[in-house]
């Protein structure tokens, strides 16, 4: 993969300059206004909040493959079946995007209806970073489970073959003025952040797989190379992604990792929302401070480095939103100009 010196081609460019542009293009391969907008939107936030593996970062890709006809801009997702809190719903290959977005909304009222809601999705694709959808969620009062399947792009434990996805998973919920958010693949690193790592030519902070030689690595170029990713807690995350994509596809009623490998790219996953409504639940009144205990005490550990700072899952994003809503958005030169030509 070729390198690049992020230092000497990276340029800051305004959210407002960034949802502008993807706007615009947007409505040029056949989006409505309002869909348009929530999707330039969402990439934008990504980005805003340093996830630029799933925001400006992947943008060309979501537009190649609507080139390529594996995304329906027009389609809506329909209802197949419903049964007390939970629904199962066919994306019939409309944006991930919207698609996460409908299902976050239903099971959010789903929720409130019963306490606990569950929406699985079914012939769905990318929904770029679920994290959105969980801070969308958590910011309304609910705890958000959810998680998808994918290709298989990792082996099982002591495997060399990929069977495995490395299905995202997503848990939130309410913290102060704020959230409480993992988003995390059953990879040590998504292929995204590897594949930043490698183009600014920087090393893992860890072993993130193996080599072709089959050594441990941290060089991200190596692992792509490779096509072997190292599972989280080895074994453990490798079984947690089987068991998460066996879940997927059994409650959406839709494709499982084996079987959406057997397509000629990545789309019509099967994808799962569960929300709960805290407000429901009798100690609803002490929840707020049981968190807020359980966090101070967390950040009370002993840091092995003194000038690292303990931080909670999700806490990192809101400093990252605050530096880009002030001083921009860092975008590779070569990224924003290959979105420029679209």
């Amino acid at each position: 993969m070729k390198k690049i010196n992020e230092e000497d081609t990276s340029i800051k460019i305004s959210p407002e300059e960034i949802q502008s542009e993807f706007y615009k293009i947007l409505l040029k391969y056949g989006f409505k206004k309002r869909k348009a907008l929530q999707c330039s939107e969402i990439f934008t936030q990504n980005s805003v909040d340093g996830v630029y593996t799933h925001g400006v970062n992947r943008f060309p890709k979501f537009v190649q493959y609507i080139k390529d006809g594996w995304i329906n801009v027009n389609a809506v997702p329909s209802l197949k079946s419903s049964v007390g809190a939970i629904e199962q719903w066919d994306g019939n290959l409309g944006p991930g995007i919207l698609n996460a977005l409908h299902a976050t909304d239903r099971c959010m009222n789903l929720a409130q209806k019963n306490g606990i809601g569950c929406v699985a999705l079914s012939n769905t694709n990318h929904w770029m970073r679920g994290g959105f959808y969980g801070r969308k969620a958590a910011k309304k009062g609910f705890v958000f489970i959810a998680w998808t399947n994918t290709i298989a792009n990792m082996p099982a434990w002591n495997a060399i073959d990929n069977r495995l996805g490395n299905n995202p998973l997503v848990i939130a919920l309410p913290y102060k003025d704020d959230v409480i958010a993992l988003d995390m693949a059953m990879s040590q690193f998504s292929f995204g952040a590897m594949e930043l790592k490698a183009l600014k030519n920087e090393r893992l902070q860890v072993f993130g797989g193996y080599n072709k030689k089959g050594k441990l690595t941290d060089d991200p170029s190596e692992i792509i190379e490779s096509k072997r990713p190292l599972p989280i807690g080895y074994w453990k995350g490798a079984g947690l992604a089987l068991l998460l994509d066996i879940l997927a596809a059994v409650l959406a009623g839709g494709l499982s990792t084996y079987e959406i490998s057997r397509q000629k790219a990545e789309c019509a996953v099967s994808q799962v929302f569960i929300c709960i409504d805290l407000k429901k639940l009798n100690n609803y009144s002490l929840i707020a401070s049981t968190v807020n205990n359980i966090i101070n005490d967390y950040l009370q550990s002993s840091p092995v480095n003194k000038k690292e700072k303990i931080i909670y899952p999700g806490e990192r994003t809101s400093a990252n939103r605050k530096k880009n809503l002030q001083d921009g958005i860092p975008v590779l030169k070569s990224i924003w100009q290959e979105i420029l030509n679209l």
